[in-house]
């Protein structure tokens, strides 16, 4: 008997650069955490930040967002930017670690990857990259299109988002840096919105609901509008801790 087996092989797009897997990884604290005494809760929220503030310093993009008094499942949210998988694991591993992490819970966790656009020019191979500019809101969404688009022509889908794309493009102060989770994750894209103001995005939503995309969706829930800031002043919002510093 043969046991000559074939192996599968794998080939990059000539080209193409190395993609990005794009995290955003939700935490919950149990409202119990708070009834802790302040000298313990403050080592708890120091370790689990010089976990998140090394990690920074090794992986392509590690930012944090508050969305604590505005989701009632979580309070905060990571967004991880890496070339290498593992890095998720290894930082999810670290923080685990924390004893913060206890107190924790994940109520949202997503995963993607970076490729460019099929509906733009295949040149630009630098599309797909995620290059956060750092502005002071973030919003982000899992997104699954109904399956009727993909029976589509390809010159349909094409028209219909080059109409998308131009309405997003008058809506200056928000930033686009879509990404695709098919095969890897529940949703199919994760879009996420750098924006200077939440209602700027609003605008925009209202906005595209009136172009021939969006008759396609079929789910764009739920949605999260993180507030950027550093990591410990994201932590101190779990138990009031700059607020009653201030006061």
């Amino acid at each position: 008997m043969s046991t000559d087996r074939r192996q599968p092989t794998y080939q990059r797009i000539e080209g193409v650069e190395v993609g990005q897997y794009v995290s955003y990884r939700f935490f919950k604290v149990d409202p119990c955490w708070r009834r802790l005494p302040a000298d313990e809760r403050s080592a708890h929220k120091d370790a689990f930040a010089e976990v998140v503030e090394e990690w920074a310093g090794r992986m392509e993009g590690l930012r944090a967002y508050n969305v604590s008094g505005v989701r009632p499942e979580a309070d905060f949210f990571l967004w991880q930017i890496t070339e290498r998988y593992d890095d998720l694991l290894e930082l999810g591993a670290a923080l685990n670690g924390t004893p913060l992490a206890g107190w924790l819970t994940t109520p949202y966790s997503y995963l993607a990857t970076t490729k460019p656009s099929v509906y733009t020019d295949k040149k630009r191979v630098r599309q797909g990259k995620v290059i956060p500019r750092e502005a002071p809101y973030l919003v982000v969404y899992p997104f699954v299109k109904k399956r009727g688009w993909y029976f589509l022509t390809f010159e349909e889908r094409a028209d219909a988002m080059r109409q998308h794309a131009e309405v997003g493009g008058t809506f200056v102060t928000v930033t686009n840096h879509t990404t695709y989770s098919f095969g890897i994750d529940d949703q199919e894209f994760m879009p996420a919105f750098e924006c200077e103001e939440p209602a700027d995005f609003m605008h925009l939503m209202m906005t595209l609901r009136e172009t021939e995309a969006s008759r396609w969706t079929e789910r764009d829930t739920p949605i999260f509008v993180g507030a950027l800031a550093p990591i410990r002043s994201v932590l101190a919002a779990l138990d009031g801790a700059e607020s009653r510093v201030g006061a």
